[in-house]
């Protein structure tokens, strides 16, 4: 590929929002005929870069080019009409509208003034030949495969632009044999010289389709690779932020001999739901911290919604104390003893209107029931105990939880399940998105708790935290349980290890 091969130049790009950057000094080039994938964990800012790419939101510093002239699309409109297009996850057409109507939406041929719907079935038909789709276009979109309509969101942006194709996770709902056919059409396209952005979290499948790969991490460019000259485990390294290395903490062998004499009263036994993880088994120990590591995609946080009944598993059995439970709701999974601290904080985690103190009432008011309030003195007296435990920052119960920094909110969804004084308490990402001296704090805390004999499943993406802090780590890759680690095996290196292998086997 040669410079004169380049269709879209990001150099420098930066953004902010509130103060926070998202993007500090970006490169990012796209050739013509390449199909390039954006990789990286949440918060990478994988979706702010696109965002800029497409004029959903303007660059504060930088510059863009498409075809070597600087670009400043204030908008998705102007965005298209330079030649961008984008298809996202959720497919953005109207199912209760044709075929037809859907590719010609907004552009419509007209005759004597009315839609000229002959012209418009005709041109629809000559469209989707080019994708190798031979459907009744007068149909409804609904009535198709989500595979068809991602082909069809496509056909359609690649007629309104013409020239880059953005693609965001456009695997996530698609079966095996989809893929493939999703697959061919990128390549088409790519022979026919369009310039591709696929972002997804499935590495089989950017090993299969991609010519390179830009990698993101915490809003800065990590690099970009061809991907014939890139090792999966290379690509892993770059994703997590460290090189292999060997890191244990010094009691983990004494800790997985105790773990593994003591009795199991949490048991899962095949567990899994299809389309989300496929089944595994999984026993938890009092005073044992299970780790759980994987890529953006891998099942991480769907292993957690399956163990804390926010999704209902279709296989297996859950126990408890010998006696088999049914975890089909969050209230459930309550009732029988468990806390879950999601990774999406302020979207899943707090009421950001809600005081201190209701936030960290609310699992303990789900548990007794409704009809047996908690009063308002309650209320404080157990958010001031809370406060001054995990030194929760600033001291005022009443004040909005939205205003707190969000380490100190961190602690106060903490706090709400140390109040209901859980068996078992699920930690997604715990210090993700925190200041140090809180990532600290709630490390120790995790300790603190396993030495009470309390039972913890903790996912991380940061391998070094995991291994310091877990007795045994189960590997994900692709939705599946693929390894465990324990003692002397657990360290950073043989996670990722781990991970390449199932993403080779994968791939054969």
């Amino acid at each position: 590929m040669t410079d004169t091969n380049t269709l879209l130049e990001a150099r420098g790009i930066g953004k902010s929002f509130l103060g926070i950057t998202a993007l500090d000094g970006v490169d990012f080039t796209l050739e013509a005929g390449e199909i390039h994938a954006l990789l990286g964990e949440n918060g990478a800012g994988k979706s702010t870069l696109i965002k800029i790419l497409t004029g959903v939101y303007t660059r504060d510093r930088g510059t863009m080019r498409m075809h070597g002239q600087e670009v400043t699309p204030a908008n998705v409109g102007e965005a298209q009409a330079l030649g961008i297009g984008t298809v996202y996850q959720e497919v953005n057409l109207l199912e209760n509208l044709t075929v037809a109507e859907n590719l010609f939406l907004g552009r419509q041929p007209r005759r004597f003034g009315l839609i000229d719907r002959r012209e418009m079935r005709r041109r629809s038909k000559a469209l989707l030949e080019r994708y190798g789709l031979d459907i009744d276009v007068d149909a409804l979109l609904s009535s198709y495969s989500v595979a068809v309509r991602q082909i069809v969101a496509i056909a359609r942006a690649v007629d309104l632009s013409g020239k880059v194709l953005v693609l965001d996770e456009p695997t996530a709902s698609l079966d095996a044999h989809e893929v493939e056919m999703l697959f061919s059409v990128l390549r088409k396209l790519r022979e026919d010289g369009l310039g591709i952005i696929i972002i997804t979290h499935f590495l089989n499948q950017v090993y299969a389709v991609a010519d390179r790969v830009t990698v993101l991490r915490n809003g800065r460019l990590v690099g970009t690779k061809k991907l014939s000259d890139l090792p999966r485990l290379e690509l892993i390294s770059m994703m997590l932020g460290r090189e292999l290395q060997h890191i244990t903490r010094d009691h983990q062998a004494e800790d997985a001999t105790v773990a593994s004499t003591a009795e199991a009263p949490i048991q899962f036994l095949g567990y899994g739901k299809r389309g989300s993880v496929a089944p595994f088994d999984l026993q938890v120990r009092p005073g044992e911290v299970v780790g759980v590591a994987g890529l953006l995609g891998s099942g991480r946080s769907e292993t957690a919604f399956l163990l804390f009944g926010i999704d209902r598993a279709d296989s297996g059995t859950a126990m408890v104390d010998g006696k088999e439970v049914t975890l089909s709701s969050p209230e459930a999974a309550i009732a029988n003893g468990f806390g879950f601290c999601p990774e999406e904080r302020k979207t899943d985690g707090i009421i950001g209107d809600f005081s201190v103190a209701d936030n960290i009432a609310l699992a303990l008011q789900a548990r007794q029931g409704w009809a047996k309030p908690i009063t308002s003195a309650e209320k404080t007296a157990l958010a001031d105990s809370f406060i001054k435990s995990l030194d929760i920052r600033p001291a005022d119960p009443e004040r909005p939880i939205k205003f707190l920094s969000g380490g100190n909110q961190q602690k106060a969804i903490l706090a709400r399940w140390l109040a209901t004084d859980p068996r078992l308490l699920i930690l997604d990402e715990p210090t993700r998105g925190i200041d140090i001296g809180a990532h600290a704090e709630i490390l120790k805390m995790i300790e603190k708790l396993c030495a009470e004999g309390m039972s913890l499943v903790v996912i991380s993406s940061e391998l070094e935290e995991l291994t310091a802090v877990a007795h045994r780590v189960i590997v994900l890759s692709d939705r599946k349980h693929v390894a465990e680690l324990a003692g002397s095996e657990m360290t950073a290196d043989n996670i990722m290890q781990a991970i390449a292998s199932s993403a080779r086997t994968e791939a054969a």
